[in-house]
């Protein structure tokens, strides 16, 4: 029998606050939600983004304004896209009327002088240079107004890195190092006890993102380190890659020295990652996955490089929808439109992680179970016109998973208790080439009015963190029993198919027993993923295990419950304290003891077994004398 996936740990942090006790859900459903939920969440948010000492009890209704002004998609409040604009510089070539002569420190001048410059000694460290008169070439500092002012930042106040030893990590390894930490409180599990009745190997970590670490701590800074005249520093080319959010939470985080890796696959990343856990789960290779993604791409050349291609939603074009000269701050509130008149999607950052264990393991350890990923489908587009075009892949994945709910809950699951999360960018080109996957699946499988939810319009495009984002939205979805709706969605545009779609400006009321997770990334990476409901997941557990296994479960997972709701408690008020262990219990080789068939770690409970299963049977001369 398959292991089935389920989910028992979630944590993050995105536009909308924090992943774990749904505080993100709840802020992209506040206006639905009833006032001391309301209360409650303005309240944690308002702890998070520091607008009032921790422990302290916030007054939410004086705090309300701020929390709702600087979170979800905004006017984005980095500095360096601030007064007077985003640092560059131009290049000139001065015509030079007369000689001239500047003086500078001996170590500022270039390796390779120019044949014309004539340099003179003043003394030990400074020399005067006499340039002849003629062109003269010159990089002047310069200030560009930023085209593109919409982001999906990080709720203002809150500085992931602020809250541990970290020292120059770049922005995404940060997130993740909260993201991982908040997962593994709020599952209320209690991580030593978990890692010592497990062979090591049966844990793993795939986590990564979808272009790396491109902040000045990262390949950003190395990669112009050079042409600004800046130093390239030891961390900046390996803390770049984009598989280090896994490589971190191994080795600051949980102390893993299971399976790891990262499966980079554009926007789709999260859900390639997902994948990779799911597989090793239902194969039983391992017991315990954490699987996510941290992407922090808010910086000038990653948003430069997108408005170059008219993927965002700039200035201009948010003017000329609404027909504006002047754009509000409430205008950049509603930059993204995923499937009514758009112009372009709204970068943003995210962390997302999950907590995946077995069914038996979940079982016996009382763990909570939020839902369960039984399967996340992969296809390409084949041929293409452009690389970054739309293509056919999406329309295999996502009949692939209507199949599978079909299969599993029966026709009536799928038709009346289903609902999608949408890619959603808020790009012309999705919102018809997406609607048009999501009509034709609807037609094919006798779905009149399939509920479409797309959080990108609260909390902008993370890149490879955005089906995280979604699959957080859907387990709040599943907790509260409520879809978002899709505010920035004024009408549904002309050119969206949506005969069989169901759109909604404000949440609604929805029993789910499942949701689809749809992610179409550059280059033909289309994947669709399946979150089933805890009751759903319930059901099933009952079905595989029996009633008298659930039952104890359920006893036992009373603890879970209390040690998760204290640390909730305590992140509401302001209280983090992520999980970073730098440096402790470090093993290098010479510690190890080492056997034929197992490797004993010192400070694990438990040997690594050295006996992989073998399908393929056994051929050498042993074995022809065993068998004599």
């Amino acid at each position: 029998m398959s292991h089935l996936p389920v989910i028992v740990g979630m944590g993050g942090i995105n536009p909308a606050g924090r992943t774990s006790g749904h505080q993100a859900f709840r802020r992209t459903v506040l206006d639905a939600l009833p006032a001391d939920q309301q209360r409650q969440t303005v309240q944690g948010l308002a702890a998070l983004m520091r607008l009032v000492a921790p422990g302290d009890t916030p007054d939410a209704e004086s705090l309300r304004a701020a929390v709702l002004n600087h979170t979800l998609v905004r006017r984005n409040e980095s500095a360096a896209f601030s007064a007077p604009g985003l640092p560059a510089n131009r290049q000139a070539t001065l015509a030079l009327d007369a000689p001239l002569a500047f003086t500078l420190r001996r170590r500022q001048l270039p390796d390779h002088l120019p044949a014309h410059w004539e340099v003179r000694e003043r003394d030990a460290k400074t020399v005067t240079v006499h340039v002849p008169e003629g062109d003269f070439n010159a990089l002047l500092p310069d200030a560009q107004t930023p085209r593109v002012k919409a982001a999906g930042q990080l709720p203002r106040g809150f500085e992931p890195a602020a809250l541990y030893r970290s020292v120059h990590h770049p922005r995404g390894l940060s997130m993740a190092i909260f993201g991982a930490s908040d997962c593994l409180k709020a599952s209320g599990l209690d991580w030593e006890h978990l890692r010592d009745r497990l062979d090591p190997d049966q844990i793993a970590v795939y986590a990564g993102n979808s272009i790396g670490q491109l902040d000045d701590q990262g390949w950003g800074g190395l990669l112009k380190s050079l042409v600004t005249g800046q130093r390239a520093t030891s961390k900046q080319m390996p803390l770049g890659y984009g598989q280090m959010p896994a490589d971190f939470i191994n080795a600051y985080v949980l102390g893993s020295v299971g399976g790891t890796g990262a499966a980079l696959g554009a926007c789709a990343s999260f859900l390639y990652n997902l994948r990779l856990g799911i597989d090793d789960i239902r194969a039983g290779r391992r017991r315990v996955v954490m699987v996510g993604t941290a992407d922090a791409p808010i910086t000038p050349e990653i948003v430069e490089g997108f408005r170059t291609m008219g993927a965002l939603a700039d200035d201009a074009g948010l003017k000329a929808l609404d027909a504006l000269t002047l754009l509000t701050d409430a205008d950049y509130q509603r930059a993204c439109r995923p499937f009514a008149r758009n112009c372009g999607f709204t970068i943003a950052e995210s962390s997302q992680f999950v907590m995946l264990m077995d069914d038996a393991l979940a079982l016996e350890e009382g763990a909570e179970i939020l839902g369960a990923v039984p399967d996340v489908f992969v296809n390409a587009d084949g041929f293409k016109r452009s690389i970054s075009a739309p293509g056919i892949g999406n329309y295999v994945t996502l009949g692939k998973a209507a199949a599978l709910v079909r299969d599993m809950l029966g026709e009536t699951a799928l038709k009346e208790r289903s609902f999608l999360h949408a890619h959603g960018t808020g790009t012309p080109k999705n919102r018809t080439t997406e609607s048009h996957v999501f009509d034709e699946i609807a037609r094919a499988h006798g779905i009149s009015a399939w509920p479409v939810a797309a959080i990108k319009a609260f909390v902008g495009h993370s890149q490879g963190s955005a089906a995280g984002d979604q699959l957080a939205s859907a387990l709040g979805s599943f907790a509260h029993g409520m879809l978002p709706g899709i505010p920035t969605l004024d009408a549904v545009a002309d050119d969206v198919y949506s005969e069989r779609l169901r759109f909604s400006r404000t949440p609604i009321a929805f029993d789910a027993d499942a949701g689809f997770l749809n992610a179409k990334g550059f280059g033909g990476n289309n994947a669709t993923g399946v979150v089933l409901s805890p009751r759903v997941t319930e059901k099933l557990l009952e079905k595989r295990h029996g009633a008298a296994a659930v039952s104890a479960w359920r006893a036992r997972r009373e603890g879970v419950r209390d040690a998760a709701a204290a640390y909730l408690e305590q992140a509401d008020q302001g209280h983090y304290q992520p999980r970073y262990q730098f440096g402790e219990a470090v093993l290098e080789g010479p510690e190890l003891a080492i056997h034929a068939d197992r490797i004993e770690i010192p400070g694990y409970a438990r040997p690594v077994s050295l006996r992989p299963a073998n399908p393929f049977g056994r051929l050498d001369d042993d074995a022809d004398s065993e068998e004599a």
